[in-house]
């Protein structure tokens, strides 16, 4: 059996920055995913595809196909006042903002007084990651996992 659309996949992996510094880890919880379906960056669904149980492989993804370039337009200065309730407002907080697009994460990288930048990108965006990766585990997606988009069960979404 290869990983391709429609397979329920199982890995181990170690995410490192350019640094060789690891992000993170599934740490002996694999991660299971739908292939073909979105649910991982798409530089490491292509590495994956036409693998097999076992195989083990080290990719590093460019950030156009992780979380994207950088975007500065994402880094906005914003009034004290629209974090009300608020008390203390620290740089390394995240907020969930509410724009004409919809609710996005955002982080406050500065504080100067009434005045606070947030940044909208993904923390890892405009970064090339590598991924040592191992598949240890296949399956067939159920007709619920495909309807749903995702994996069902130990590593995936749970229902309940």
């Amino acid at each position: 059996m290869q990983v391709e659309k429609d397979k329920v996949v199982s890995i181990e992996y170690t995410l490192k920055d350019a640094d060789g510094h690891v992000i993170d880890a599934s740490n002996g919880k694999p991660l299971a995913y739908l292939h073909g379906h979105g649910q991982i960056i798409p530089g490491l669904e292509k590495a994956l595809e036409g693998k097999t149980v076992g195989d083990q492989l080290t990719v590093t993804v460019p950030a156009a196909e992780a979380y994207g370039e950088r975007v500065e337009q994402l880094v906005q200065q914003v009034p004290r006042q629209l974090f009300q309730g608020i008390e203390t407002i620290e740089v390394g907080m995240r907020f969930e903002a509410q724009s004409e697009q919809g609710t996005h994460s955002v982080e406050v990288t500065k504080v100067d007084g009434d005045t606070i930048t947030v940044d909208g990108n993904h923390p890892l965006a405009g970064k090339d990651l590598t991924f040592e990766v191992e598949i240890v585990a296949m399956r067939d997606a159920t007709p619920d996992e495909i309807a749903h988009g995702h994996a069902h069960g130990p590593g995936g979404v749970e229902h309940g």
